[in-house]
């Protein structure tokens, strides 16, 4: 991976699995990356972990968002848009697989709505 110092990037279900990795590898490399969970503690935790694991130079965010409800990912757009200026890198990660019968917030299959509706929103 080239560096990426200065390059802005956004990570969805960053605070476990391929996504925890990926905001380390970007992290690692310079970039300035969010974070987004649903959980703040949770996404807090990662980054601490982060941060104890590597002598990076980029920066960590946390951005609450919870893909399963229309209005908290307009707020983190929002917040994110008052924050930076650009966005270089997204990385569409979070998402659920064959969760029980049920919906999103706004009344969409959870799986669809999650995966699909809500990154695209």
């Amino acid at each position: 991976m080239p560096d990426l110092t200065g390059k802005i990037a956004i990570v969805t279900g960053g605070n476990t699995g391929i996504g925890y990795e990926t905001v380390k590898a970007l992290y690692e490399k310079g970039a300035n990356v969010t974070l987004t969970a649903r959980d703040e503690k949770k996404a807090k935790d990662a980054i601490e972990k982060i941060k104890s694991e590597t002598k990076a130079t980029g920066n960590l965010e946390i951005g609450i968002l919870n893909l399963a409800n229309f209005a908290q990912i307009k707020t983190f757009a929002n917040e994110f848009k008052d924050k930076h200026n650009q966005l270089d890198i997204l990385i569409n990660n979070a998402g659920v697989m064959i969760p029980p019968a049920s919906k999103t917030d706004d009344g969409f299959e959870l799986q669809f709505g999650v995966n699909f509706l809500g990154h695209f929103a």
